[in-house]
């Protein structure tokens, strides 16, 4: 009976392998998932299932359905398509190509580096609501922070407005009562991608990072913040950095078309009528273009987007993130930027929120990058959750991806980008403030870490291709 059993166990394993080489993946991923399976077969098996598992064949929604969101979003903001000057276009043409957005004029951004300032608009715009609210966070907590948001949502759904709040499931699986609360209140409620059995899903490794508040279709939020205190008051060791943004303004129209197209996975309900795609006038001169990004869309968008932005750079590109666990791709647009005499910066906290598993990692690709000349700066203020890019007075981004392959490659993602000079001063300005919080690392210095320090950071990086 063993021998027949470990027979089994043998072709099980022969099948794994070969299914992993006709998934055609980066080679380095091909073979360490080769490894795990070879040599801790039975612990192979369950964590190619947990996180190694790739969707395929799913969409968020059927293409006929979206076009149908495309159009009600096209009919409301024909005259605010704007033309970008012609060393922004090939950016708005490749997020355009993979995304299908186009950059959208007349909108009005507001930067957020303080969690309360956000919180308290965001409150006062729930608050004037008068036909729908939609909300999505990857985090919404049941703590005074997420008590507050919630007592204003049930009170906007008893006064007869369309309240609809979605999160990731994963991620606040223990909060089921607080979601259960809302729903008695007459707020809808949808986990995305619902997980009966936390870590025993094929799902559990896909998760929606995404922060997207819109309001009447008018007022939008989009950012790193999640709804929780630690935002606000910080983590025991240090305070809580993190970049968000209010968005007024056409651009609003694609935010929401990524919330309802999250919404229509979820629930299956199509959220299309006119009601959610008002025609909204010009209230600022920014021009900005919304990028949401998905493991089941065919292409890397937020990768591909950060790429084409570092190869138009031409004096400056500074870079925030909690991580530093770049693809090839990405360590490689670096180093070429910097290698062309670009002043590219990328800043991470010293220390992570979890455990030291990240930040090693994140310390494994220094030296790297510092070879081609790229500058790193270790924040020390507390711990940064800042998701931004900022290139030559011309571009900027804030979203939620982070510099990682799972935002890359597994994560849902939303990123805004915007094509106006004073916002990128400002992007500017805040990211030099920030840097005097930071050490930048000393090329010489950094080379003098102890073999076991360097062992530490390298064995850590190498499970970043199993993420």
């Amino acid at each position: 009976m063993s021998s027949v059993i470990s027979i089994l166990l043998v072709l099980a394993l022969i099948g794994m392998v070969v299914f992993i080489i006709a998934e055609n993946r980066h080679p380095a991923q091909t073979l360490a998932w080769i490894l795990v399976i070879v040599f801790l077969p039975v612990l192979g098996l369950v964590l190619y299932f947990l996180v190694g598992h790739r969707p395929t064949t799913q969409q968020l929604m059927p293409p006929e359905e979206r076009d149908i969101l495309l159009r009600r979003v096209e009919d409301a903001t024909d005259a605010s398509i704007a033309t970008v000057p012609e060393d922004q276009r090939k950016l708005a043409a490749l997020v355009e190509s993979v995304s299908g957005t186009v950059p959208l004029k007349g909108n009005a951004p507001r930067i957020y580096t303080d969690f309360y300032a956000m919180l308290d608009d965001l409150l006062s715009d729930l608050r004037q609501a008068r036909d729908h609210i939609h909300f999505e966070f990857y985090k919404f907590e049941d703590d005074p922070v997420g008590r507050r948001v919630a007592e204003v949502l049930m009170q906007k759904a008893r006064e007869g407005v369309a309240v609809r709040v979605q999160y990731d499931d994963l991620a606040n699986f223990r909060r089921k009562h607080f979601y259960g609360e809302l729903k008695q209140a007459g707020v809808r409620v949808e986990p995305f991608l619902a997980l009966n059995l936390p870590f025993l899903s094929a799902d559990s490794n896909f998760r929606n990072h995404r922060k997207v508040v819109v309001v009447d279709g008018r007022v939008g939020y989009i950012g790193g913040m999640n709804i929780a205190l630690r935002y606000g008051e910080g983590l025991k060791w240090g305070p809580w950095r993190d970049t968000h943004l209010r968005l007024e303004g056409p651009a609003v129209l694609q935010l929401q078309t990524a919330f309802i197209s999250d919404w229509r996975f979820s629930s299956k309900e199509l959220l299309s009528a006119p009601r959610y795609f008002p025609a909204v006038q010009s209230v600022g001169d920014t021009t900005v273009q919304i990028q949401a990004t998905s493991p089941m869309a065919p292409w890397h968008a937020a990768m591909q987007s950060q790429v084409q932005l570092l190869s138009q750079a031409h004096e400056y590109a500074y870079l925030q993130s909690p991580y530093l666990v770049p693809t090839a791709t990405v360590m490689l647009a670096l180093k070429n930027a910097a290698l062309a005499g670009v002043d590219v910066r990328v800043m991470f906290p010293w220390r992570g929120d979890g455990g030291p598993l990240v930040p090693l990692a994140s310390r494994s690709y220094v030296a790297e990058a510092l070879s081609a000349g790229v500058k790193i700066c270790f924040y020390k203020g507390g711990f940064l959750h800042a998701k931004t890019l900022v290139v030559d007075d011309r571009f900027a981004s804030i979203g939620s991806t982070n510099i990682d392959v799972r935002s890359y490659t597994l994560d849902f993602e939303i990123d805004a980008y915007m094509y106006d000079e004073a916002v990128a001063r400002q992007m500017k300005e805040i990211f030099l403030r920030d840097l005097e919080s930071c050490e930048v690392v000393d090329a010489e210095s950094w080379k003098q870490r102890s073999r076991w320090q360097k062992f530490k950071e390298s064995l850590a990086r190498l499970l970043s291709p199993l993420l």
